[in-house]
């Protein structure tokens, strides 16, 4: 070996020998906070990107696809084992896991678990952590609370979907569920939709829709009113944000829903066929949508149905494209399939969490968080691994 180069190389096992081994970030969710998790127009922007990876093709989820929501832990409904979680409302276990390249070029996942009973207990429903890793050494980099962060990336979505499907001059949004999930979604459809001027809210409770406006006059400064119907909301609405309860499903008629109107359901909903066949429906991943319907025909027909059984119904009758024939969000963000084309279009973006989503944010917060100097370092290995 050269000298100078035998040099070189000792200087670099040198340094690695050096420096402390596996360094994680541990961020809290107040940390996460002071990271720029509530940024809900950064995270617009940063999904924006995502999509765009998504639509190049630089991604790689789980799956012998590559494009697996994740993979969930469901309990019986009876065991003899006393300890055994039994099955029960919203009672799972899921990981959510993906490659996301371009700047991001990190693997990740959002562990979490869901039990109904929590809030009882002063818990969120849902319990979520994101863990970061480098790619190559697969060394982990982060662990985060991920609460607001999947909160947040799912609120953003729509926001991408107004971005590149609403009609400019949209001043209407009517909200369908006046839930959380909602309240996110319309921050982020704020920050895109530059001519709304009021928002018309409906849910199953009239209460939670008057402090839906409520909130929103005092968080954004725009009010708007309670609607009585899901009919009424529709009617007025230039965008029509749906996120609510499976508890009863959203119908909506083709005759209630105006020329030039955007769809973002991020919760189910049964729209008329008429429209479904006439409007131009884009997905956040098609690919993704098609392992989801591979998994609705296996729920028994005794269980509750997929909250999106008519589009995999409408497609496997033959009524609508295959999924590997849709249109997808991340193909219309690059330009290589269109968006809208005329004010007078009606178009539904139908939305699902992508576990791409959860590492692309959770990636950007850790970079705020490095750059603020916040968290805790912790170390995998104080010295050195002891079986290498």
């Amino acid at each position: 070996m050269h000298e100078h180069c035998k040099n070189v190389y000792i200087n670099i096992i040198k340094k690695i020998k050096e420096e402390k081994m596996t360094e994680i970030l541990f961020l809290n969710e107040q940390e996460m906070i002071k990271a720029g998790v509530l940024d809900s127009a950064r995270c617009v922007d940063v999904l924006d990107e995502m999509f765009q990876l998504l639509g190049k093709g630089d991604y790689v989820m789980g799956g012998p696809r590559h494009n697996e929501h994740g993979i969930k832990i469901s309990f019986p409904e009876k065991s003899e084992f006393p300890n055994m979680p039994l099955d029960g409302p919203d009672r799972r276990f899921m990981a959510m896991v993906a490659y996301l390249g371009g700047r991001f070029n990190v693997s990740g996942e959002k562990w979490y678990g869901s039990n109904i009973i929590n809030p009882q207990r002063g818990l969120p429903r849902s319990v979520l952590m994101t863990v970061l890793n480098d790619p190559d050494t697969c060394e982990p980099i982060a662990i985060m609370s991920a609460n607001l962060v999947s909160a947040v990336r799912t609120g953003a979505v729509p926001g991408v979907g107004v971005r590149y499907l609403a009609r400019k001059g949209a001043e209407v949004c009517a909200i369908i569920g006046a839930g959380p999930v909602n309240k996110a979604c319309f921050q982020a459809i704020f920050a895109e939709a530059k001519n709304l001027k009021e928002i018309i809210v409906y849910d199953l409770f009239p209460e939670k829709a008057a402090a839906f406006i409520e909130w929103s006059k005092k968080e954004l400064g725009i009010g708007g009113i309670v609607a009585e119907s899901t009919e009424e909301a529709v009617r007025h609405g230039d965008i029509i944000s749906v996120a609510a309860s499976a508890v009863k499903p959203v119908n909506m008629k083709d005759e209630w829903i105006k020329k030039g109107s955007l769809i973002v359901t991020t919760g189910g909903a049964n729209i008329e066929e008429s429209y479904m066949f006439s409007a131009k429906i884009v997905y956040d991943n098609p690919l993704m949508w098609e392992a989801y319907m591979q998994d609705a025909k296996e729920i028994p027909s005794d269980e509750k149905p997929h909250p999106r059984k008519q589009t995999f119904d409408l497609i496997e009758a033959g009524k609508l494209p295959k999924f590997s024939d849709a249109l997808s969000l991340g193909k219309i963000t690059i330009g290589t399939e269109n968006g809208r084309e005329n004010d007078d279009e009606r178009i539904l973006l139908q939305t699902s969490g992508i576990p791409t989503e959860d590492v692309a944010w959770s990636y950007e917060c850790y970079l705020k968080a490095k750059e603020l100097g916040i968290g805790t370092k912790l170390q995998l290995w104080p010295e050195k691994p002891h079986w290498v």
